[in-house]
């Protein structure tokens, strides 16, 4: 698909490490110019300055901030539309969902429903005017089946799933697809975190929890950022025009339902 999107612009969130810089080298590859968001600006340059090709911008911020986030973006696109849209945050803290404080889901909310809805918005008249947008949100399989001690991320996870689903029946007609990706564990500092915390919860060590985890999948291995990538490369090409409105699992098999 090299080339498949020469001439089109991509905001890459959470670029600075991990799925998301890996999202932003499948999209140069493919022609495509990135701005890629983050918050620390010397990680962004780094992954910027190793893409192929050029136009590519680096914005260094809190995504939860939007004030600065609206105030960016809007100067973004006084250089030109941008027609895609890969919204990718962080996740929550671990932790039982009846010990999870209040500010907890407020700051979860901000950084994923807020941030995305606010973005789409900026972006959607750009990718109206173009007859083309690609908008796919960087998720978790937990809104398939919820992940144990993981209750604020699975709650927020589920309303990003239900925001893009009914934002795909709204701009469907306009040449726009909103589509949801669900890394399964994948090999990233949000994976080593996790590993880390459920060793200490457990009295294990991290490497057995590691094994422990690649037991449960049925490729008997953690993901690729490389392999998420690929997966939001297809999704923003013109070659998925009809795929809209959908969760796709990149997980080894491992969610155990339909």
């Amino acid at each position: 698909m090299n080339g498949a999107l020469s001439g089109k612009r991509a905001l890459v969130c959470g670029a600075s490490q991990g799925i998301g810089a890996a999202i932003a080298a499948a999209l140069a590859d493919m022609g495509c110019a990135v701005t890629a968001l983050a918050r620390t600006q010397e990680k962004l340059e780094a992954v910027v300055t190793a893409l192929p090709g050029d136009g590519h911008r680096v914005v260094a911020l809190d995504i939860g901030d939007w004030n600065a986030l609206n105030t960016a973006i809007s100067l973004e696109l006084a250089e030109g539309d941008i027609q895609i849209l890969i919204n990718n945050s962080g996740g929550p803290a671990p932790g039982p969902i009846s010990q999870a404080p209040a500010e907890a889901f407020s700051a979860g909310l901000q950084n994923h429903i807020i941030a995305a809805n606010g973005l789409t918005q900026l972006l959607l008249p750009g990718m109206k005017r173009a007859g083309y947008g690609r908008i796919i949100n960087i998720i978790s399989t937990s809104v398939k089946i919820p992940i144990p001690n993981l209750g604020v991320s699975n709650t927020i996870r589920g309303a990003m799933a239900s925001w893009a689903k009914t934002l795909s029946l709204e701009v469907a007609a306009d040449g726009i697809t909103v589509n949801n990706i669900l890394p399964g564990f994948t090999q990233t500092p949000r994976l080593d975190k996790l590993i880390a915390a459920t060793a200490t919860r457990l009295g294990k060590s991290e490497d057995e929890v590691a094994q422990m985890w690649r037991e449960r999948v049925p490729a008997r291995r953690f993901g690729d950022p490389k392999e998420t990538a690929a997966a939001a490369a297809f999704l923003a090409s013109p070659a998925a025009g009809y795929i809209n409105g959908v969760n796709l699992p990149v997980d080894g098999g491992r969610t155990g339902c339909l």
